[in-house]
């Protein structure tokens, strides 16, 4: 038997890049790094917005053209903007993303080219799974609007689509050429997606850095009232947390190891059973929610602890309740239940099940199993303390 051994490495750099004003004409960032790679002649950039961003920035195509001439020895914008809706529908329907690779396609974007995409986490997931795909990956840049894609999603190297009912089941691990985190589009959010970030934060927080954790919980109340001091602190270290882990050991998950979707397992279950009304952010607040609780019953977490963590999120403004986390199997639908997410989690990765619990706040540890009847014990723990509405069975 014959065998050619091939052996390489690549190498990754991309920066988080934080900003006010980005296509103020005074502001050189986005040119001055395009000109670092290496092409000559203006770079060709495929502009994808998210509607709601459209929507809540009228002035933007029109900044973006003015932005394109001012520097157009740097960069041109296509004539044609992409514009998606928002939200999980971008993911969930596979003519969106059709609709990116035909507009890839028609106005010859390619390797030296750059897909630009501007929205939340869903666009920016789709943008990312679309550049990936067309001629085996071209650039793409992330400009994150929400507090949520600024520090978690939008700065990670996961690009993805939903399929088969299941969230990310479509995707690619494909790091971005920059990240760009401008201030000036969360002074548009709803509170609603203002807070879903904050979660996020709170996550890493918990297993990564009980110090940060403290922050947070100290700025409590300026996060409820938008001071954007205590956001930009939040988001940076949000996302200085997450990269670091992402430059770690595993940054394309060959593991069975996900310690970054510390309370994820339920969270992307509960946005299918509510049919995606729940946003990503408050979902995750429920695993959270879910998850120390469970740490508390199984003796992991010390009660001050678990008391501690409720507070925060309820104090934040985060219902850690819904009826549909206590949805059960019915001989019909055997995946519309809260349990079935273990499972999907698990095969999601492959190997055997990997579910962060929490030891004490700023200190994971990872188990590979999950007692049922403890999992019902710590739902019925939340809706006793939570509910706002009947049970259903």
């Amino acid at each position: 038997m014959q065998v050619i051994q091939q052996t390489f490495q690549v190498q990754y750099s991309y920066g988080i890049h934080f900003t006010e004003g980005l296509f103020n004409t005074n502001n050189t960032l986005l040119p001055d790094l395009l000109k670092k790679d290496g092409s000559l002649g203006p770079r060709k950039l495929l502009f994808v917005l998210d509607s709601g961003v459209a929507a809540a920035h009228p002035t933007l195509q029109q900044d973006i053209k003015a932005f394109s001439e001012h520097y157009s020895q740097v960069l041109t914008a296509a004539s044609d903007f992409i514009i998606i809706p928002g939200g999980e529908e971008a993911k969930n329907d596979p003519k969106y993303l059709q609709q990116i690779l035909d507009a890839v396609n028609d106005h010859g974007i390619c390797r030296h080219s750059y897909l630009v995409a501007i929205g939340g986490g869903a666009i920016l997931d789709l943008a990312g799974f679309a550049a990936a795909i067309s001629h085996r990956g071209i650039r793409h840049i992330r400009i994150p609007t929400t507090v949520l894609s600024q520090n978690d999603s939008g700065v990670g190297v996961k690009n993805s689509v939903n399929a088969f009912q299941k969230k990310n089941f479509l995707g690619t691990f494909a790091p971005p050429f920059a990240v760009l985190n401008d201030y000036h589009f969360l002074t548009t959010l709803e509170d609603r997606d203002w807070r879903s970030g904050i979660s996020e934060a709170i996550k890493v927080a918990l297993i990564k850095d009980a110090a940060f954790y403290d922050e947070i919980k100290t700025n409590a109340a300026k996060l409820v009232a938008r001071d954007k001091a205590a956001m930009d602190s939040l988001i940076f270290r949000c996302a200085e947390l997450h990269v670091a882990h992402i430059g770690g050991k595993d940054p394309f998950e060959m593991g069975s190891s996900r310690p970054l979707d510390f309370g994820h397992w339920a969270a992307h279950k509960l946005e299918q059973l509510t049919n995606y009304e729940l946003r990503h952010g408050e979902a995750v607040a429920i695993g959270i929610a879910l998850d120390v609780t469970y740490s508390m019953l199984s003796g992991r977490l010390s009660e001050q602890d678990w008391e501690n963590v409720l507070a925060l999120l309820v104090e934040l403004g985060f219902d850690l309740y819904v009826p549909e986390l206590s949805q059960t199997i019915s001989e019909t639908n055997q995946t519309l239940c809260i349990s079935v997410g273990l499972r999907e989690f698990r095969e999601h990765l492959g190997g055997q099940l990997t579910i962060m619990l929490l030891n004490k706040i700023g200190e994971g540890e990872e188990v590979h199993q999950m007692d049922d009847a403890m999992v019902k014990k710590a739902v019925a723990l939340l809706a006793q303390r939570y509910s706002k509405a009947p049970v259903i069975h």
